[in-house]
């Protein structure tokens, strides 16, 4: 993969990369098509990260659909796929880790801990790998997006990183790899993130600002339906996640599957 980004630097080439663990949807190939326009030559990363895992999570079920994915991705044109095993990425003896300190302790960070350590991680030596431009992730995983972020911009890795639109279905439910996992009922029942999202965005444009009174909101529309769980609901600044700001991030569990899912509040809320 390094020979091959070195051929494209000699040529001039913007290379764009799309970093993703595979079991492609519409929401992947969004950044790929963005990718795409922006970049003289793509690469997508498909790697299930086994170290942004914690103990008890679903490495080991995590959905793989290696055939589909490689279909895909040759039909959008990308120009490489860079698909590196476990021990490409973490040979016996490997130690090194990389910490974003601040924003991975809350949320995702508390709830998942290690899981930003893993995604720092491999994002650094994706980047070492595939010598990029432009990177790109989805705005679902909102704080993955921040702590990707402040990475690049603390390390110099000088990669822009690129943030694309969370795609959606007809209901409003996020496009998520794990959506796979939730069976009928549990679908049907997922909908209410969206719909929590959906109704702290319209008090937000009715001119609420009290924090605590979004997050009720929010909360109220999870606790509504039976088969979800709260998790977390809160209102956070985008780019530190610290408490205010305009940005309302959800995690729920329906069943045994988590989902997560968010909104700035200053935009319109889609559906």
């Amino acid at each position: 993969m390094r020979e091959i980004a070195r051929g494209w630097r000699a040529d001039a080439c913007a290379i764009g990369l799309v970093p993703t663990m595979g079991a492609l949807h519409a929401g992947h190939m969004s950044l790929v098509e963005a990718a795409c326009r922006e970049n003289d030559r793509v690469v997508v990363s498909v790697f299930v990260n086994p170290i942004q895992f914690g103990a008890g999570e679903d490495l080991g079920r995590y959905p793989r659909s290696p055939e589909h994915d490689l279909a895909m991705l040759r039909a959008a044109g990308v120009d490489a796929i860079y698909k590196p095993s476990v021990t490409d990425m973490y040979p016996p003896g490997s130690s090194t880790r990389v910490n974003v300190h601040g924003i991975t302790d809350i949320l995702e960070g508390a709830a998942r801990p290690g899981h930003f350590e893993g995604v720092a991680t491999v994002v650094t030596k994706l980047f070492a790998a595939t010598s990029p431009d432009r990177a790109y992730f989805g705005q679902k995983d909102a704080q993955q997006v921040a702590v990707v972020k402040r990475l690049a911009a603390d390390i110099d890795l000088g990669v822009e990183i690129r943030v694309c639109p969370t795609v959606r279905e007809a209901d409003g439910l996020a496009l998520s790899s794990r959506n796979a996992y939730l069976d009928a009922a549990e679908r049907q029942a997922a909908v209410c993130l969206s719909r929590a999202l959906g109704l702290a965005a319209e008090a937000y444009g009715r001119g609420e600002r009290n924090p605590a009174r979004l997050q009720a909101i929010l909360s109220e529309a999870i606790e509504a339906e039976p088969l979800a769980r709260l998790e977390y609901a809160e209102v956070v600044d985008p780019a530190t996640f610290a408490a205010g700001g305009s940005l309302a991030v959800l995690a729920i569990l329906i069943g045994k599957t988590r989902l997560i899912d968010n909104h700035d509040l200053k935009l319109p809320y889609p559906g």
